[in-house]
């Protein structure tokens, strides 16, 4: 049973330029922002970024590190449309592939199954089809002879993730409402990196909280990052809310300002400049 504990930035480091990077988290809640920040604070760029995409999608287009979007939305989730993902959008930063949300998660499933697509009925009819030319129909082998989506596995080189706990060999936990997939974007990737909240022992797991809540399983995962707050200024429920305030701050700020305070350094003078910004709030 190995030690996998490491910092945020030697995990990153392990990646490169034009790899399939998955991050797991849902619009603006569970977000592995402290790994987010970590790559912007490397070289990498040349992306295919698969994501229910919040403001790691927001950043990494602002930036200009994704070649390629798969994605089902792009939210701020109090804020609708991530506005910094839409800028990149409307200049034509980046290729997207944009499907319905049952399609991408059949799509993690087939990933995960090591399974070249699955079938759906989510997007037959629509103009999901229209503005993806790629994708590819199936007939069921069945009498009933019903057409189906034929959804591609989203196979990924790596993949990030934010939990509440983890434990040293990588089993993680989390508390909140809604696990958000992560398991599979684990599963679908080569390699999976796992920031959590804190490192607990294996035994601290289950002592208040059912086994059910272990979502990642250690074989899926390469690496541990301690980051507390490492999903901010999204959501961790129950260890720390949104900041709202924040959030708001960062959507309507030009990106090169943003990025020249709060992302010029390493992951303490974010909290820095964080603590500041509040500071300074009438």
């Amino acid at each position: 049973m190995s030690d996998k504990t490491t910092t945020a930035d030697e995990a990153v480091s392990r990646l490169a330029s034009g790899m399939t990077l998955g991050i797991g988290g849902w619009g603006s809640r569970r977000k592995p922002m402290a790994l987010v920040r970590a790559l912007l604070r490397t070289g990498i760029t040349d992306l295919t970024v698969v994501s229910y995409g919040g403001p790691d999608v927001g950043m990494l287009a602002a930036a200009g590190r994704i070649r390629r979007l798969v994605t089902a939305f792009v939210t701020l989730d109090s804020i609708p449309l991530e506005p910094h993902y839409r800028a990149a959008r409307e200049r034509g930063a980046f290729e997207l592939m944009e499907i319905d949300e049952a399609m991408f998660l059949w799509g993690l499933h087939a990933a995960a199954n090591r399974m070249p697509f699955l079938p759906v009925r989510a997007g037959i009819g629509s103009d999901v089809m229209r503005v993806n030319p790629a994708l590819r129909t199936v007939t069921s082998p069945y009498e009933d002879g019903e057409t189906f989506v034929a959804v591609p596995a989203l196979r990924m080189d790596a993949a990030l993730v934010h939990v509440n706990r983890a434990d040293r060999r990588g089993n993680g936990q989390y508390l909140g409402p809604d696990p958000y997939f992560d398991d599979l974007f684990c599963e679908a990737a080569d390699r999976a990196i796992v920031s959590c909240e804190r490192i607990v022992d294996t035994a601290e797991l289950t002592k208040d909280a059912a086994p059910q809540t272990l979502l990642v399983a250690r074989h899926t995962v390469a690496a541990v990052v301690e980051a507390p707050d490492g999903a901010h200024f999204t959501s961790c429920a129950p260890d720390r809310p949104r900041d709202e305030a924040f959030q708001q701050h960062y959507a309507s700020t030009p990106w090169a300002e943003f990025a020249d305070r709060f992302l010029a350094g390493d992951e303490q003078a974010y909290r820095s400049a964080v603590r500041a910004w509040h500071g300074e709030r009438p």
